[in-house]
């Protein structure tokens, strides 16, 4: 049977609002909104973030560990050689969990990140099991 599938999305906002008076006098208002809403996992995805320096080997075991425990990891990777080092981990990682049963697939796509106030385009791999 398969389960849904759950994203944790949290937002929160926070607003300050400072008033100087006539008097000089500063009041501050603080208004803190948060919501959260659980659609993936409980917990959330795990995002495992690879470089062109990472190593496979090591890259496939965490992949693998975080699999067991949630089900879907997702990999963020920045250039062709970080992505080489992801591909290369999931072949390794499907290794590492064919005698549970599971067949380790990835779906591809584009996400935007903020690297030092800069927006740069990465691949995400989200990674779970066929079927």
């Amino acid at each position: 049977m398969k389960r849904p599938h759950k994203l944790r999305l949290v937002i929160k906002i926070r607003i300050h609002i400072f008033i100087l008076s006539v008097w000089h006098d500063v009041s501050i208002f603080s208004i803190d909104f948060s919501c959260i809403d659980e659609l993936r996992g409980g917990l959330g995805m795990e995002v495992l973030k690879v470089s062109s320096k990472s190593n496979p080997n090591s890259v496939a075991g965490a992949l693998a560990n975080t699999f067991r425990e949630r089900g879907i990891v997702e990999i963020q990777a920045i250039g062709a050689g970080a992505l080489n080092q992801a591909v290369k981990a999931i072949a390794i990682a499907r290794g590492y969990v064919a005698p549970t049963g599971k067949d380790l697939i990835c779906v591809p796509a584009f996400t935007d990140i903020y690297i030092d106030g800069f927006e740069r385009t990465a691949i995400k791999l989200i990674v779970e099991a066929r079927g």
